[in-house]
């Protein structure tokens, strides 16, 4: 099937952009080199639905070098980059654009699974959802899938509960590799990024909040920290909030903290964190962003309920060609501030996380569906941990590409540990 994207003149620019990101994630070029040679992918047809944008595009290039025909669409429906997209039709059947409908974006994913992909690659589970529920005829073709995000995750485990997953699934997103630094470093920055790409505004002495204390709510904290704002963490976890509060944030309810918050941050993949009783306390001009998956978390139904009037405000051009702000006037003449339409802050008002981070995400990415081909007809139908070897070598890799050597353990002290410490 022909590739559909918004508008394939954007090509060179989307090119351009690809190029930057490549020389930026020596990681995955060292991958790249090897697949290359092997071609373990030969044959074999890869669906992916991830964020289009320039990293994603250096992926799927080291995936179609490895032999595999690509078909990709996106995860969201507010975060393909457009002169990404056609620049990756030149390595892999592309159907995305920004600004999708719900109908379009089910579309999109439907084209992609009408190829008859032999390996899934997915950023929230939508991809996979679909084809255990609307496209099943499709699952002997299957031969596993690799998933992103914590989001995602949830899903899958609940499938395979519930004992309905009918493919192994590599999960990704909880290797050490990807939630140490892409949702703490990565999520940290990027949220930030978008947040300030969007209001033109400073952190410093800001009161922000940050709800959830996970990977990637500590990372928003920590670097809101680091930006001079005055941070209060929210948690319904209790061991959470205690760690939280031991790392020098303040701790309360929300429905305390919003009242004297100038930012809120979203981060904790549940629906309705933010809503009606929290919108009524806040303060004008309060601004709220998600960096949640879906666009759940800050209750958008309440605010539009509220509002008498709302705007779109703060336009930009490539690649969000978008309004990244709307102002809701309340019936008290109060206003709030909605940032990238209550989705995905660092990829609908930024552009995602930084280079060298996902240059380890996508590096297990690779190595993942390797792993899976690989091991064909080997793995149950559950959802597995990315193996410690595959972890282990893009940590060394990474530190390949940085010039920087570590110790290793003698023969002795290796004994020490296996003999005396694990008394074996």
């Amino acid at each position: 099937m022909k590739s559909l994207v918004k508008d394939m003149n954007l090509k060179r620019k989307g090119k351009i952009k690809i190029e930057w990101a490549e020389n930026f994630m020596p990681t995955l070029k060292r991958i790249s080199e090897n697949l290359k040679k092997e071609k373990p992918f030969k044959s074999l047809r890869v669906g992916m639905a991830l964020h289009l944008e320039a990293k994603t595009a250096v992926l799927v290039k080291t995936l179609h070098e490895g032999g595999a025909e690509v078909y990709i669409t996106g995860c969201n429906p507010e975060t393909t980059q457009d002169d990404v997209a056609a620049a990756t039709t030149e390595f892999a059947h592309v159907y995305a654009w920004r600004g999708e409908t719900k109908e379009e974006y089910y579309e999109n994913l439907n084209r992609v699974l009408d190829n008859k992909p032999h390996i899934i690659i997915d950023d929230g589970a939508d991809l996979m959802v679909l084809l255990h529920t609307e496209r099943k005829e499709l699952l002997d073709l299957v031969i596993g899938g690799c998933e992103e995000t914590t989001t995602g995750v949830k899903r899958l485990r609940n499938m395979e509960k519930r004992g309905v997953l009918r493919f192994p699934v590599i999960d990704v997103n909880d290797a050490y590799m990807k939630h140490l630094f892409d949702n703490r470093y990565g999520t940290g920055e990027s949220a930030l990024f978008g947040v300030l790409n969007a209001t033109n505004l400073t952190l410093a002495g800001k009161n922000v909040v940050v709800a959830g204390y996970g990977w990637c709510g500590r990372g928003i904290a920590l670097r809101a920290k680091g930006l001079g704002a005055k941070v209060t963490v929210t948690e319904v976890d209790p061991i959470k909030a205690v760690e939280a509060y031991m790392d020098g944030f303040n701790v309360s309810r929300l429905i305390d903290a919003v009242k004297t918050a100038d930012i809120v941050i979203t981060a904790t993949g549940v629906k309705k964190i933010v809503k009606e009783e929290h919108f009524k306390a806040a303060k004008n001009n309060c601004i709220f962003a998600n960096a949640g998956h879906f666009n759940v978390e800050i209750w958008i139904p309440d605010l539009e309920k509220m509002a008498k009037e709302k705007r779109k405000i703060r336009y930009f051009g490539l690649p969000y060609n978008d309004f990244l702000v709307e102002e809701y006037v309340l019936k008290d003449g109060k206003k709030l501030y909605l940032l990238g339409k209550g989705r995905l802050v660092n990829l609908v008002c930024g552009q995602g996380h930084a280079t060298e981070i996902m240059d380890m995400s996508f590096s297990l990415q690779a190595e993942s569906t390797k792993y899976l081909v690989l091991n064909k007809g080997k793995l149950e139908k559950k959802v597995y941990s990315v193996p410690k070897e595959i972890d282990e070598a893009v940590a060394r890799f990474k530190l390949e590409a940085l010039n920087i050597k570590i110790d290793e353990l003698t023969q002795e002290q290796m004994r020490y540990i296996n003999e005396f410490l694990l008394g074996t």
